[in-house]
């Protein structure tokens, strides 16, 4: 297991007026605190480009702004060692630990059953446990917009998805992204592919080398830091990409046209944000999609939209965002 910590330093907090009775003075005191905060990152870890720098990224603004410190583990793909790294987590004082991904829910739930006085945080799944609230995402609302973007600018009428894991999270991706190409372009042909893993660039690059040889020319990864592979594979190819997650534009200029954007970064500092004030969450499940600010698409690069095509993409964002628009689940 790879073991990284964050030296964070604390910031100095103005403790209010005394006044009232003793127990709202602690009750006050102790929110002055600075939260301690542990995550648990994806399989991958840091440096994936997309998922976990994005978990990441939350937090270090929740530094920055909030005050608060956190630790983090990168557990790579050995179970026992994930079970470990949350455990250190919960032994070294965390008040709030997160897992960052649907593959830590199991090990998560295992801790959360052991420390039932400790507060969870679980991101891309859900829980019933009392002491593990959670928070989802509507993929599919995201990866319809940059669906309609491929199938807008396509010149093939041949477009690749490439998943990571088989898993019905990445399913929800790929739904949303070929309905939102047929939705602009019915007789498109949208290939698909899955790596089996998020953690291979090469393996990314491979299967995407394999859809250009197929007639497409537009190819949308999610699948961590295998996708990148695959954006750099259709720079290389003169072809393009979209990147998901985060703006991945800077992963390979030449070639991403866009990115579906799964804004986990302003989730995890939002939720942190939340707990630092009230100790407690307000809702223990929230799924965020287009209404919510949780999902949407990077700005439209290298073969911009027309005026047409830019007022057909808004038309079936607000249609979507209201409702109106329903993918097929």
């Amino acid at each position: 297991m790879r073991i990284r910590t964050l030296l964070v330093p604390l910031m100095a907090f103005v403790l209010a007026a005394a006044s009232g009775c003793s127990v709202m003075k602690n009750n006050e005191s102790k929110k002055t605190e600075p939260l301690r905060v542990g995550i648990l990152l994806s399989n991958v870890g840091l440096g994936d480009e997309s998922f976990s720098d994005a978990g990441i990224k939350g937090l270090i603004r929740a530094r920055d702004e909030l005050g608060i410190r956190f630790d983090y583990r990168e557990p790579g793909n050995d179970k026992a060692s994930q079970e470990q790294a949350l455990e250190e987590l919960a032994a070294q004082g965390s008040e709030l630990i997160i897992g960052l991904g649907f593959s830590a829910k199991e090990d998560l739930e295992k801790a959360a059953k052991k420390h039932p006085e400790l507060p969870y945080l679980l991101v891309d799944e859900v829980s019933d446990l009392p002491n593990v609230s959670s928070i989802t995402f509507k993929e599919d609302e995201g990866s319809f917009l940059v669906g309609v973007i491929a199938g807008m600018k396509s010149k093939t009428g041949v477009i690749g998805f490439i998943g990571g894991v088989d898993v019905p999270i990445i399913h929800k991706f790929q739904r949303g992204f070929e309905y939102g190409v047929r939705s602009v372009s019915p007789h498109a042909k949208v290939l698909s592919a899955y790596a089996g893993t998020f953690g291979d660039d090469k393996k990314g690059a491979e299967l995407a080398d394999g859809m250009f040889k197929a007639q497409a020319d537009i190819i949308f990864p999610a699948a961590g830091f295998t996708g990148v592979g695959a954006l750099k594979a259709a720079e290389q190819a003169g072809l393009y990409g979209i990147g998901v997650d985060t703006d991945q534009f800077f992963v390979a200029e030449k070639a991403v046209l866009t990115s579906m954007l799964k804004n986990v970064d302003v989730a995890v500092y939002q939720a942190v944000k939340e707990f630092s004030v009230n100790r407690a969450f307000a809702a223990k499940q929230v799924q965020l999609g287009l209404k919510e600010q949780g999902v949407d698409h990077a700005p439209v690069r290298l073969l911009g939209l027309s005026e047409e095509e830019a007022a057909r993409l808004e038309a079936l964002k607000k249609q979507l965002k209201e409702g109106s628009i329903t993918i097929p689940q």
